[in-house]
C-alpha cells in the first residue's frame, strides 16, 4: 500500500515536472477544456480523450487536423492520469502553452480607471484549488483582473486551479505585481482598494457605497493569516461578511472565517449587483 502511494506519488511529480520542461499546460475536465476550445481553441496543441468522450470533441479534432495539430483517442484513463497528473482528467486533456501572467504597470491601471473595471488582489493565496475557485467567481461576476504577487507567479496557474475554475481561466488575466503596498499606495485616489478584515467595522453589503462609482481592487489574504498587516495599511477600507448572530452582538462566528474562495463569491456578489 505504501510503496503504491509513493508510486503514484513520483508518477504525478515527473507528470508536472515534464510538463514545467516544456512550458506546457496540461488542461483537464470537461468544463474547462470546452470553454478552452470555445474562447482560445488556438492555444490547443494536443489533445487526448477516452473513446466515451470522443464523439463530443469531433469539431475540435477536425479544427486540429487542418491547422496538423495533434489529437488521439487514448485505450487506457491511465494515460491522461500521465499526461496531466491526476485522477480528476474527466476523460479529457487538452496541452496548451503556459498561460502568460503579465507583470502590471501604470498602462494597465490607468485603462482600468478610464474603463471603470475592477480588480481581485489575491495577497499571497496558497491553495490552487482556492485559488480557480476565485477564478471562477471572477468570471461569473464579469471581473476579468486578477493580481497576484510576482513570487506566486510560478505556482498560480496550475492543471488543479484551471480545472477547479471550469472554464474560468478563458475569461480573466492574471497580472503580477513586485510590491501589493506600493501598488495600493500608487492608486490611492483612483481606485478604492477594500480589504477583508474579521474586525472591520463595515461590512460587505456597504461595498457599492464604499466605492462611490470608482472602480475597486478587492484584497483577498492568504488562507490562514489573511491581508498582512503592510497591505491592510494601504487599504482605504476595510471589510467584514457578516456572520450569524453579528447583529445581536455576538463578538465572533461559531467558525473562524469562510473559506477565502467563498469568500470572494460575497463579496463579489455585493460589488456587482
Amino acid at each position: 500500500m505504501i510503496l503504491s502511494l509513493l508510486q503514484d506519488c513520483i508518477f504525478v511529480y515527473n507528470s508536472i515536472m515534464r510538463n514545467k520542461q516544456n512550458n506546457e499546460l496540461a488542461v483537464c475536465g470537461f468544463a474547462a477544456v470546452k470553454k478552452l476550445e470555445k474562447q482560445h481553441g488556438d492555444k490547443i496543441r494536443r489533445l487526448y480523450f477516452t473513446e466515451e468522450n470522443a464523439p463530443l470533441f469531433g469539431g475540435l479534432c477536425k479544427k486540429l487536423a487542418a491547422r496538423k495539430g495533434i489529437y488521439n483517442k487514448v485505450n487506457d484513463a491511465k494515460e491522461l492520469e500521465k499526461l496531466s497528473g491526476t485522477v480528476h482528467h474527466q476523460g479529457v486533456v487538452a496541452m496548451i502553452y503556459m498561460p502568460e501572467i503579465i507583470p502590471l504597470d501604470s498602462d494597465i491601471t490607468d485603462e482600468w480607471v478610464a474603463k471603470g473595471e475592477s480588480a481581485i488582489l489575491l495577497d499571497h493565496i496558497g491553495n490552487a484549488n482556492n485559488f480557480g475557485a476565485i477564478v471562477r467567481s471572477a468570471a461569473f461576476f464579469g471581473i476579468k483582473n486578477i493580481i497576484i504577487p510576482e513570487d506566486d507567479s510560478k505556482s498560480a496557474i496550475t492543471t488543479s486551479s484551471y480545472r477547479i475554475a471550469e472554464g474560468g481561466m478563458e475569461y480573466v488575466q492574471i497580472y503580477s505585481v513586485r510590491s501589493i503596498a506600493r501598488l495600493l499606495d500608487v492608486l490611492k485616489g483612483k481606485m478604492v482598494c477594500i480589504g477583508t478584515d474579521l474586525k472591520a467595522k463595515k461590512s460587505s453589503a456597504d461595498i457599492k457605497s464604499i466605492c462611490n462609482g470608482k472602480p475597486a481592487i478587492v484584497v483577498l489574504g492568504n488562507e490562514e493569516k489573511g491581508i498582512s498587516e503592510e497591505v491592510r495599511q494601504n487599504c482605504d477600507e476595510l471589510i467584514i461578511i457578516p456572520f450569524a448572530g453579528m447583529k445581536d452582538g455576538n463578538k465572533e462566528s461559531c467558525v473562524d472565517s469562510l473559506n477565502v474562495a467563498q469568500a470572494a463569491s460575497i463579496i463579489l456578489y455585493e460589488l456587482c449587483k
